[in-house]
């Protein structure tokens, strides 16, 4: 293939050039905006991230301690057996473990500290239900970042509740807009692969248990696309020789990545389709996750009637850049 830049004419090319300046001042002009708007009258997000000890939980608390107008909360709920103290580009957390300390006191306490926090919750899916429930009791707003638990009884028992919330299984906001997209075409061609076999891979770093969020949420469209495909037929890919070789999964990244594929194939065989979303690192779940909790705080200042969202009500609103102190 030709680049088309480089086979526009030289007219069209001039355009793209003087265009390109322009729409870089719009975007840096926009994310200004919303980072303003983020920060009305001085005031700050706090953030406490339960989980930071672990991987995502922690990614996503640099995010926040680099984040403009955004405060970390020094302390966060941990199931650890020794409640250590973890490291955030110079700031020390204390986990808290609840098996020794009251959670709800916690809570609490941290409501009395830092008035209008936020939680974020990346800590195990066992706890999801546990967790969300926590939060609920005592009227704190969260970004639900962990995977799992029943799902629909979560939901459910938020919305009936009027806490505010963001719930999602994936975070990642280029990976929504496909989710997005991918929900779109379900909704707008109902049963256009009728006849196809779906197969789905999905692998993660080996500490990842559970079957991928948005690996559920996909193939929920697939199903309303008239694929059929039992969700237990998701293929988990956790070891390294499988990762590195059928994946393709770079050895830096083995102990964080994404790597989704799924394929259509004609009843004949003659057809297939195949879509791929491959995530090394987590900085994009990271950053999306702050951009929730900065829409979540807007909403909650705003009083705003509806309480329980998900990504895509984020993604909708364009509430989502690089802001970096």
């Amino acid at each position: 293939f030709r680049s088309p830049r480089a086979s526009a004419p030289a007219t069209a090319r001039r355009c793209v050039a003087r265009a390109a300046p322009i729409a870089a001042r719009e975007k840096a002009a926009r994310r200004v905006a919303i980072a303003t708007r983020a920060s009305a009258d001085g005031a700050t997000t706090r953030v406490m991230v339960n989980g930071v000890s672990g991987k995502m939980g922690h990614a996503t608390a640099c995010s926040v301690v680099k984040r403009a107008g955004f405060e970390l909360v020094p302390y966060a709920l941990t199931k650890r057996a020794t409640a250590a103290t973890t490291d955030v580009l110079g700031t020390e957390v204390r986990g808290v473990d609840v098996g020794e300390e009251d959670a709800g006191e916690t809570l609490e306490r941290a409501k009395r500290e830092y008035p209008g926090f936020i939680v974020v919750d990346y800590t195990q899916p066992d706890s999801v239900n546990s967790n969300a429930a926590l939060y609920v009791k005592h009227g704190v707003p969260f970004v639900m970042g962990t995977t799992g638990g029943d799902r629909e009884r979560m939901l459910r028992e938020v919305k009936e509740s009027g806490n505010y919330a963001v719930i999602a299984p994936q975070m990642g906001k280029q990976v929504v807009a496909f989710q997005a997209a991918m929900k779109l075409m379900a909704e707008q061609f109902p049963g256009a692969f009728e006849g196809y076999t779906l197969t789905v891979t999905e692998s993660h770093q080996s500490s990842k248990k559970d079957t991928s969020g948005t690996a559920k949420a996909i193939v929920a469209s697939f199903n309303d696309l008239g694929c059929g495909f039992d969700l237990n037929d998701i293929e988990l890919v956790r070891d390294v020789e499988s990762q590195t070789g059928k994946m393709g999964v770079p050895e830096e990244h083995l102990l964080g990545h994404a790597f989704h594929t799924y394929r259509l194939t004609s009843a004949d065989g003659t057809v297939s389709f195949e879509f791929q979303h491959n995530v090394c690192g987590r900085s994009i779940y990271a950053e999306g996750t702050v951009d929730a909790v900065g829409f979540l705080k807007r909403k909650v200042d705003a009083k705003d009637p509806k309480t329980l969202y998900d990504m895509i009500d984020v993604l909708k609103e364009g509430a989502m850049g690089e802001w970096v102190k």
